[in-house]
């Protein structure tokens, strides 16, 4: 290899004169063009508008080419919808008036075309992976996606990414360098102005237009079939102006008064109490649809047995949800809040906007009031979708999200973490507190996609059969054999759940169909946008079985136990029976109060549910004991309770090495610690923010590993002042 090197280096490197072509690309020289050149470039100046105008269209052309990866697709879009097309290329050519204020037009060109380009190309990449297109809301989300980079970006399409980003900005360094420079009189003050109009006059005049035309539309039932069917280019420009909520016409607090008159005239009394209240437990089950929903494919045996034996016995019905193929957690704040994601930009995640600051009711919270214990169950990470945050804004008093947990088995593609571990965590919330009904929210994560399309499993639960290729054979097989690892979930947690002997109800729901490009024709249901929700219950609620909307679900169940408190509770329980433009009318009234308004509908304006301290897990961690390892050499065993692979040993506040073994115990380099250190453990999330920590424990060298080591006494949630 070293001689490898060193002949490269004489016989190549050593003779490429590395200035010559650093002058050749980088440095510009005066160059004397003919006078037919000159005109050319002059005429250009002139109408550079016209040549605008014809580069938008091409741009446009080509992000839709790059979004729909089909050519034939993009040349339909331009002859079957020209109106839209060319509104896409007038947002297009809006921006590349941004060109005239800059002298390095050229530049400025191929910067702001490749904007878009890009931004296409990343849509189609997007798009081959889940059923929603890339959005403006997905930056929101950005570091959360990052964390999936490996689940959803082949190692090859990896290096071809940063093959491609290098040359686009090698390309783009040169063309600053050596690129042509106007050297006309610059009229920025005019540029500006006319920019300025451009922008807040003219698109929101031919937009307006345009939406009353029926051209474009100003909200999309279906995200993915708004992007095809308006254009990439328009629909993600929507979402970036269009974000949270606008104030509804004739909003104020008349209007609310009313609101609340009528739903005061026909609300129960609420029954129940923190004494006589049943624990309450809604789980959502990610990608997961009846397997009998799906009208292209039989299966050699049920994939859902328990499922089906719930959806039998137990309320059960179609659950209208507002994703497809992604968006866990809209359709998961529909369920919680009762609010309707429908009034928000498009592909907002109100979790990563209005929730970042703003406190919201939910179910959590009415429950909360009522002297219930409140608490979220997640085998993924505690930060994604900022539910830390939002859990907190909710009204839940504690989080145990993975970071939390003792996880040791994963997926088959390694992807995930497996659901078996959640009924032990979600049943540990009822026990934790005593003499008081607990509402407890898990979430499964299991039956994610991304689903093999080669073969991975040795064993697989079922055969699926009706596929057109072994590809989509592989894919429906592994997605199925996930989609029955949850159903022993279901069945775990319910067994669990009845040996606990006290009254539960529970309802599980799936949050959206899976990523595999389904359309309306390939459901029984003929909706792409219906799952299914069943439920049981241990103390004989009657089945009564019904359709619902997500943002009606909670409501309906909480009316079965004779709950109905909270605005948004009591508004679905008695006004859902209303026109149906009323009632939802009302719904944005009400939810434009809370989250954007005044808050006309709380006394003085004052929340009744303020966000919460919420602790991440029952359980602090501790350590017990610290020790000389005699079975590995050079390792300090750091012995305790509580402890997960995302557990990390910090030494007098610096992070070190940590090496997990199993939950008792932790192992650190004898290198990295010395007597009189402080050693404190801290369970961590992505960017490294601190879930909890340890005890403090100052470490004192020993060579004699202690044979018996008596368990701690578990400590409570809050700040540990003790050392040992």
């Amino acid at each position: 290899m070293k001689k490898i090197s060193l002949f490269l280096k004489e016989k190549i490197l050593n003779k490429i004169d590395f200035k010559k072509i650093k002058d050749f690309l980088y440095t510009k020289k005066e160059v004397e063009h003919s006078e037919r050149f000159n005109k050319t470039m002059d005429i250009l100046n002139s109408y550079s508008l016209i040549f605008h105008a014809l580069l938008s269209m091409v741009v446009v052309f080509l992000v839709e080419f790059a979004s729909r990866w089909d050519i034939i697709e993009a040349f339909q879009f331009i002859t079957k919808t020209p109106l839209v097309f060319f509104y896409n290329s007038f947002i297009v050519f809006a921006s590349l008036t941004l060109v005239y204020l800059f002298r390095r037009r050229g530049f400025a060109r191929v910067l702001t075309c490749s904007f878009w380009i890009i931004l296409g190309i990343i849509n189609g990449i997007v798009l081959s992976n889940r059923v929603t297109p890339f959005g403006f809301a997905d930056l929101a989300v950005l570091s959360d996606l990052m964390t999936m980079l490996k689940t959803y970006i082949s190692p090859l399409m990896a290096v071809l990414i940063i093959i491609g980003v290098s040359l686009f900005v090698f390309i783009c360094s040169i063309i600053y360098a050596k690129g042509p420079i106007y050297k006309g009189k610059q009229r920025r003050i005019l540029a500006l102005a006319s920019i300025l109009s451009i922008v807040f006059m003219a698109i929101p005049f031919i937009t307006s237009i345009a939406q009353e035309r029926n051209v474009v539309a100003s909200y999309f039932t279906n995200i993915a079939q708004g992007y095809k069917d308006y254009g990439f280019v328009y629909a993600f420009s929507s979402g970036v102006v269009n974000r949270g909520m606008d104030k509804p016409d004739g909003y104020n607090e008349e209007v609310i008064t009313a609101l609340q008159e009528a739903v005061e005239s026909e609300k129960a009394i609420t029954t129940v109490t923190s004494e006589n209240g049943p624990n309450i437990i809604t789980v959502l089950l990610e990608s997961f649809v009846d397997p009998y929903e799906y009208n292209f494919m039989t299966y050699s045996k049920d994939p859902t047995p328990f499922f089906h034996y719930l959806e039998d016995n137990f309320t059960s019905g179609y659950l209208q949800v507002p994703v497809v193929g992604a968006g866990t957690a809209n359709a998961e704040f529909e369920i919680l809040t009762g609010m309707k994601l429908q009034y928000f930009g498009t592909g907002e995640y109100p979790y990563k906007t209005i929730l970042k600051e703003t406190d919201c009711e939910s179910v959590a919270a009415v429950m909360k009031s009522l002297g219930y214990g409140t608490h979220a169950v997640h085998n993924n990470g505690g930060k994604f979708y900022s539910r830390d945050n939002a859990f907190s804004m909710m009204g839940f008093d504690t989080f145990t999200s993975k970071e939390m947990m003792d996880i040791n088995y994963f997926t088959p593609t390694d992807d995930w973490a497996e659901d078996n571990i959640l009924p032990n965590e979600i049943i540990k919330t009822l026990t934790c507190t005593e003499n008081q009904p607990d509402l407890t929210y898990g979430i499964t994560v299991g039956s994610h996609g991304v689903y093999a399309e080669e073969e991975v499993l040795a064993n697989p639960y079922c055969e699926v059969y009706g596929l057109e290729s072994e590809e989509k054979t592989n894919q429906w097989t592994y997605y199925m054999h996930q989609i029955n690892k949850t159903d022993q979930f279901m069945q775990e947690l319910c067994a669990g759940l009845n040996a606990l002997d006290e009254d539960t109800i529970v309802v599980f729901w799936g949050d959206h169909l899976p990523t595999m490009g389904l359309t309306d024709d390939d459901m029984v249901s003929g909706d792409i946008y219906k799952t299914k929700y069943v439920t049981w219950n241990n103390f004989g609620l009657e089945e009564n079985d019904k359709d619902l909307y997500a943002y009606q679900l909670m409501s309906d169940i909480l009316n079965t136990i004779g709950v109905h408190e909270g605005t948004m509770v009591s508004y679905h329980q008695t006004q859902a029976d209303r026109e149906y433009q009323d009632y939802i009318d009302g719904i944005e009234m009400l939810q434009y109060d809370i989250l954007y308004g005044d808050r006309y509908c709380y006394e003085n304006g004052e929340t009744p549910y303020p966000p919460t301290n919420i602790d991440m897990g029952l359980e602090r961690i501790y350590i017990n004991d610290m020790y000389l390892s005699k079975e590995v050499k050079n390792r300090v065993v750091i012995e305790g309770t509580g402890y997960t692979q995302w557990s990390r040993v910090f030494v007098n506040g610096e992070k070190v090495g940590t090496e997990y073994v199993s939950g008792n115990e932790l192992m650190i380099s004898t290198t990295r610690i010395k007597p009189g250190d402080e050693v404190i453990v801290k369970q961590l999330g992505a960017k490294s923010s601190v879930f909890s920590s340890s005890n403090s424990w100052f470490y004192v060298a020993n060579t004699v590993q202690p044979e018996v080591v008596e368990p701690s006494e578990k400590l409570p949630n809050g700040p540990i002042t003790n050392t040992n």
